[in-house]
């Protein structure tokens, strides 16, 4: 067990490494954005990487996932898995890009952006570049390839930015780029560097492109059973992908709850903020808020990347139920840190924020504990997919995102971005406990409640105490106030290590 969590946590540090890289690069940008571009500009670039965040899940079909399950199992050919996945991911977002060219006028002014009709295309691009990568990307995690897969993602990340401090920054642009962007820094300067970036992704996937339609001969399985016994020698085994998407699918329609869960506030801004004429700046205030909980959400992707292929890799073992729940335990604790290393330090942190967009400080607390109750429920929804039961992530996710809806239709004319915040940690919370219900009853693990439940005691009640001692100490000096926020920060740390490392 021990060799095997040093494994998970030095490929986690890998992944990290490109993840840390996008989302400190992405941080950095937050007093970039909230200085050169107003709340409203802000605002709707937000509502467009929502629009392409929730098309990424549906026009990945979940294959991502099902690719592990099938790559890890006897007597599939592996190759067979990828190049069934890359070739539909393909020929489904390829089609879906026609349309958008297609439609783009129409659907840029349905959406109030005529004249940014170029947007809606950068992002349709994007979305078939980054969805087919993503199926090239699996393999390398499967194949624990992740050096090569943070070097390939930090190249994107750095592309992005590169693009970004140009067309912001440069005092001289050559005539012909106003062909693709505005003359004035404006939203669709992000979408355009996005789109960039994604081309470069691709170019140096290339070699992993070619693995796909390398010749290959078909595989024999040692048992003789499973669907690489079909004879089939074309690229596209339909027997095998129609096994894969019967196990992928639903996990994709189960992730567009999950998906609209994270980004469906941004699009009900428009519809149901009280502020109707500057829904956009209130959207671009409640994005610059929760940009200041990234760092929640980084350890939860990070972790991510390594922890799926690993809990696959180790279901057959009779030891990994004890396993998942010591995983379990440490991660609660390291996003306890997480959480109370922002909410004590905010007087710092928020100067990130350019005055305008300074309120959106008040939701960053409730931001954070959803992402990490959201990276609780990763854990614990682990059982539907090592059983196969994918179908019931879809009751799941559908009762999340019935609580996001009735939360923002309840609150957010009233209260804004607020209850878009609350919106999310309620959908989360409820995902949570009936995840782990139902994982208790088809895929016992034995998760050390009690041990959860007191590191959560503990984080909630050190924050408390922050607050109190932020009374009691107003007025007095700012350097006195952080000493004793960060003593409070060892008062957290110290027994959380205890309480987890007794087992």
């Amino acid at each position: 067990m021990a060799n095997a969590l040093k494994q998970l946590a030095g490929e986690t540090a890998i992944y990290g490494l490109s993840t840390i890289l996008a989302r400190v690069i992405n941080f950095l940008f937050v007093p970039f954005y909230t200085r050169l571009l107003v709340p409203e500009q802000y605002g709707v670039v937000t509502e467009l990487l929502a629009y392409i965040a929730v098309l990424q899940v549906a026009l990945v079909m979940g294959l991502e996932t099902g690719c592990f399950r099938f790559a890890s199992k006897e007597g599939i050919d592996k190759d067979k898995v990828y190049t069934n996945a890359f070739l539909s991911v393909f020929a489904v977002n390829a089609a879906f890009l026609a349309l958008l060219v297609i439609f783009v006028k129409p659907l840029a002014a349905a959406l109030g952006y005529a004249g940014y009709e170029a947007c809606l295309l950068y992002a349709g691009g994007t979305l078939l570049l980054d969805n087919v990568t993503a199926i090239l990307f699996a393999r390398l995690r499967q194949e624990h390839k992740a050096v090569k897969f943070a070097v390939i993602k930090t190249a994107k990340i750095l592309t992005e930015t590169g693009v970004n401090l140009f067309l912001f920054l440069s005092p001289w642009k050559p005539q012909w780029m106003y062909r693709f962007v505005s003359p004035e820094p404006n939203f669709d300067y992000v979408i355009f560097a996005i789109f960039v970036s994604s081309v470069v992704c691709a170019l140096l996937m290339l070699p992993e492109w070619l693995r796909i339609f390398r010749p290959r001969t078909p595989a024999s399985p040692a048992d003789g059973t499973g669907p690489a016994t079909n004879g089939h020698t074309g690229l596209l085994d339909r027997a095998l992908l129609r096994e894969m998407l019967l196990y992928s699918l639903p996990l994709m329609v189960a992730a567009l709850p999950g998906i609209f869960n994270d980004f469906m506030d941004r699009i009900l801004f428009r519809f149901l903020d009280g502020s109707a004429e500057g829904w956009r700046a209130s959207l671009g205030v409640f994005q610059a808020g929760v940009k200041l909980a990234v760092i929640m959400n980084l350890f939860i992707q990070m972790f991510r990347f390594a922890a799926e292929p690993f809990f696959f890799q180790r279901a057959a073992d009779k030891n990994s139920p004890q396993l998942y729940a010591t995983v379990m335990n440490w991660f609660t604790a390291f996003c306890g840190l997480v959480f109370l290393g922002v909410v004590l330090y905010m007087d710092l942190i928020g100067l990130i924020l350019g005055k305008d967009f300074r309120a959106g400080v008040s939701i960053v607390p409730i931001m954070l504990l959803a992402y990490m109750v959201l990276g609780m429920n990763f854990n614990v929804s682990m059982w539907y997919k090592l059983s196969g039961k994918t179908s019931m992530a879809i009751w799941i996710t559908m009762a999340g995102l019935l609580v996001t809806t009735a939360v923002n239709f309840l609150f957010m004319p009233a209260f804004s971005y607020r209850a878009a915040a609350w919106g999310h940690l309620a959908s989360y919370l409820v995902m949570f406990l009936i995840s782990a219900s139902l994982g208790a009853k088809y895929y016992p693990i034995p998760y050390s409640w009690k041990k959860l439940a007191l590191l959560l005691v503990l984080m909630l009640g050190v924050y408390a105490l922050s607050v109190g001692a932020d009374n009691l100490l107003a007025g007095g000096a700012f350097w006195i106030k952080m000493g004793v926020h960060t003593l409070l920060l060892a008062l957290y740390a110290i027994p959380a290590w205890l309480l987890v490392r007794r087992g």
